[in-house]
């Protein structure tokens, strides 16, 4: 049998005793039971249907505050009576509708008090100025109030006589560079869909309604309790959240709460929460604050609804004992088919990470994991192999390249960094050992008119043939190598200066009666140096190179020594 289909088994298993023992336990329950697990939801409820609201809500607002702040609408507003600039920003509003979810917004300007609006079906296409805003007339209030106000942004529940509709409309002000007001830009939600959507979900035992800063309704399931443009009310006239409570005393407990929210400056999660009695029934109120939009989310819980005290029979020890067993029981099931397997590997895999390829033998129950664990130990076995096989091949590589890097690709000698580092290693022996050692430092005499008037490829061929006499005339310890173009480096250790003389000496006839037997006659002009333990790279270096430039002005074809003095070419 699978590990699925064992799992699947044994969580129905327990799903029916569980069921059972609860059928059994739940009426056990007291009533500050009741009381602490009511508080619980009310706070979860209350985040949750504030979260549905700022869901529906803040989608809209963001678009609301991005068309305020494009800049075809700020500078037709700054100049309505410019033709092109209105056609700009009434296309710019346009592309807004089909993004809002009521496809609808609306512009209002404040230098000539214009009003546009657009609807989803896009009704007033080209016709898009409703009307013109009045300061004396009641229903146009809001705006020149908010203006007033100078609130970038506001909700308002209100219907529009002039156009028909009651919305929950979204308005943000529209502002230039300086800061100054030139209008309010917006949408609106259909009032009674969004009521529907967000309010009256029916939930059964739970009524949740939305208030402003100053407790005045502006959503709830009744539409006789909402206060429709509260902007333009005066206090004492609003239909605020108070009125839904009979008793004084519950009046002052939501007041309350609202006010304590206040003071808390909007504190992120923060709910309070307490008991009302509301049509003879016992609920409890939970209230959030919404800094978003500035409102407060009343959630109202029945709790004889949602959970009746009749429910809660004391058989909890019945069902937390059945629970208890059952879990034991899995576990011990599940840590034998599951948790010990997985462990197993799981060490396994450090291994591997650690590159210990023997894994050992895991345990292989008979279900997925056991041929998991079997697969692995397969996959362990080539990775061996394959790393075995990897690791001979890069050692073999990595010790050609660090052949190749040291080697001159013309003459087969040691390149110039292989000699770098010979001569690093030739210093710092001298100074351990107190000892010294020769440096010869050789040039092919002539070798740019060679180049110049055979070609390159007879001056290679030369250059190849001197590495080739070179090295016959040297000891098989000493390390001779070309420093570049046709210059040959020659490190003589153990040396001195009669050995440095006698070498040079016998390269330089060496290589002439070579290279007289050629058709171009070849010789090298040499410059010697016997190092001492004092001696740094670059002086070592700067004393053969003179001794060198030395022996090219006595005429070419001379060995010179760092004494200055010339030997014989006989």
């Amino acid at each position: 049998m699978s590990l699925n289909t064992r799992i699947l088994t044994l969580a129905t298993t327990l799903l029916v005793v569980a069921a059972a023992a609860s059928w059994l336990a739940y009426r056990a329950l007291s009533q500050d039971i009741i009381e602490r697990w009511g508080q619980q939801v009310a706070e979860i409820q209350v985040r949750y249907d504030s979260a549905r609201l700022l869901q529906s809500l803040e989608r809209e607002i963001g678009l609301a505050r991005q068309m305020a702040d494009s800049v075809a609408i700020q500078q037709w507003a700054a100049a309505p009576d410019n033709p092109a600039l209105k056609t700009a920003a009434i296309r710019q509003m346009e592309s807004f509708r089909s993004n809002f979810r009521d496809n609808t917004y609306f512009v209002a300007l404040r230098k000539n008090r214009q009003y546009y609006f657009n609807n989803a079906s896009n009704e007033f296409a080209g016709q898009q100025l409703r009307y013109q805003l009045d300061p004396d007339d009641p229903d146009d209030a809001w705006f020149f109030r908010l203006i007033d106000e100078g609130r970038d942004f506001h909700l308002n529940v209100n219907p529009d006589e002039a156009l028909g509709v009651t919305k929950l409309w979204i308005d943000v002000l529209v502002r230039d560079d300086s800061g100054q007001i030139l209008g309010m830009v917006g949408t609106g939600l259909e009032l009674d869909r969004f009521l529907q959507d967000i309010v009256d979900i029916g939930q059964k035992g739970i009524t949740t309604l939305f208030v402003d800063f100053n407790g005045a309704i502006q959503l709830y399931r009744d539409r006789n309790y909402i206060d429709f443009a509260s902007i333009i009310k005066p206090e004492g006239q609003k239909n605020t959240v108070d009125l839904l409570f009979e008793a004084p005393e519950d009046q002052q407990k939501v007041l309350g709460m609202l006010q304590m929210l206040k003071n808390r400056g909007g504190d992120s999660g923060a709910v309070a929460s307490s008991f009302v009695t509301i049509d003879g029934h016992r609920h409890l109120a939970g209230v959030a604050y919404l800094p978003a939009i500035g409102w407060f989310e009343i959630t109202l819980l029945d709790l004889d609804t949602l959970l009746p005290v009749s429910y809660l029979w004391p058989l909890v020890a019945v069902f937390l004992a059945a629970l208890l067993a059952s879990l034991l029981l899995f576990h011990g099931l599940v840590r034998r088919w599951v948790l010990t397997p997985i462990v197993a590997l799981e060490r396994a895999v450090k291994q591997v990470r650690e590159g210990n390829f023997r894994t050992g033998n895991l345990p292989k129950p008979d279900n997925e994991i056991g041929r998991l664990s079997g697969h692995f130990e397969d996959m362990a076995s080539t990775l061996q192999a394959s790393t075995e096989d990897l690791q001979a091949q890069v050692a073999s590589r990595t010790e050609e390249l660090h052949r190749l890097a040291r080697v001159d690709a013309l003459t087969g000698l040691g390149n110039r960094r292989a000699l770098d580092e010979a001569l690093a290693i030739e210093i710092e022996r001298s100074y351990r050992q107190g000892s010294g050692f020769g440096v010869l430092w050789m040039d092919v005499d002539h070798f740019k008119a060679i180049n110049d008037e055979r070609g390159h490829q007879t001056g290679d061929a030369i250059l190849c043939d001197v590495a080739h006499w070179l090295r016959a005339c040297l000891r098989p310890y000493d390390i001779a190598g070309r420093w570049g173009g046709d210059e040959f480096l020659v490190i003589l250790s153990p040396c001195d200066a009669l050995t440095l003389e006698h070498t040079a000496q016998r390269v330089r006839i060496n290589i002439e009666q070579q290279g007289q037997a050629m058709t171009l006659p070849v010789t090298v002009s040499i410059g010697g140096y016997q190092a001492s333990a004092e001696d740094t790279l670059d002086g070592v270096l700067k004393r053969a190179d003179q001794a060198l430039y030395r022996a090219k002005q006595q005429g070419r074809n001379q060995v010179m020594i760092d004494s200055g003095e010339a030997l014989s070419t006989e």
